[in-house]
């Protein structure tokens, strides 16, 4: 299939850019080595007998959740953050419970707290801005939701940069713009 020369206005190629990298447009956080993914964030947490304790009650509580446990497994986060209460993955995954349950408001709150906590603890970091955007996203807060997936997307998530696609209002105009070229190719 033959090539077609497209040219694009300076304005098309803007709005294509904006699309393809929404963080060129939208982010505060200037020139950030971003990792390839959230796989290469590690938590940094104390050894202490309680934080290992604590983390084993909150797998318990991620695999009662997984297995629609709900209500023990929200027992079992509390359990996890009475022992070690600056935990922010326990808050974090608590939430996901709480969001289960249909309390947003309380998940709300776990998501805040976890976010302020996870000062050495990207991995969770990145974890909690992506389910606090989902979160806004369902409150219809967009702008809300866009912080938290830009401080994500910073930290190497590719699920929070799909999202900021999603979320950014020229998609739409791209769409259009990208379906009038395809059809003055036909």
């Amino acid at each position: 299939m033959p090539q077609a020369n497209l040219k694009l206005s300076a304005h098309d190629r803007q709005v294509l850019d904006s699309i393809f990298n929404p963080l060129e447009l939208t982010s505060t956080c200037g020139d950030v080595s971003v990792p390839a993914d959230v796989t290469e964030l590690v938590d940094v947490e104390p050894q202490t007998e309680a934080t290992k304790a604590s983390r084993e009650l909150e797998l318990e509580a991620v695999y009662l959740t997984e297995q629609g446990q709900l209500e023990q497994a929200l027992k079992k986060f509390d359990d996890a953050l009475e022992l070690a209460p600056n935990r922010a993955s326990v808050l974090n995954n608590r939430a996901q419970a709480l969001r289960l349950v249909k309390r947003d408001e309380d998940a709300l709150s776990d998501l805040n707290q976890a976010i302020e906590l996870a000062n050495e603890q990207l991995k969770t970091k990145c974890h909690a801005h992506c389910q606090r955007g989902i979160l806004y996203r369902k409150l219809d807060n967009l702008e809300a939701a866009r912080k938290d997936f830009e401080v994500a997307a910073q930290l190497g998530s590719k699920f929070a940069r799909e999202q900021l696609v999603e979320i950014n209002p020229f998609a739409a105009l791209c769409n259009q713009m990208l379906r009038q070229a395809f059809n003055q190719l036909k």
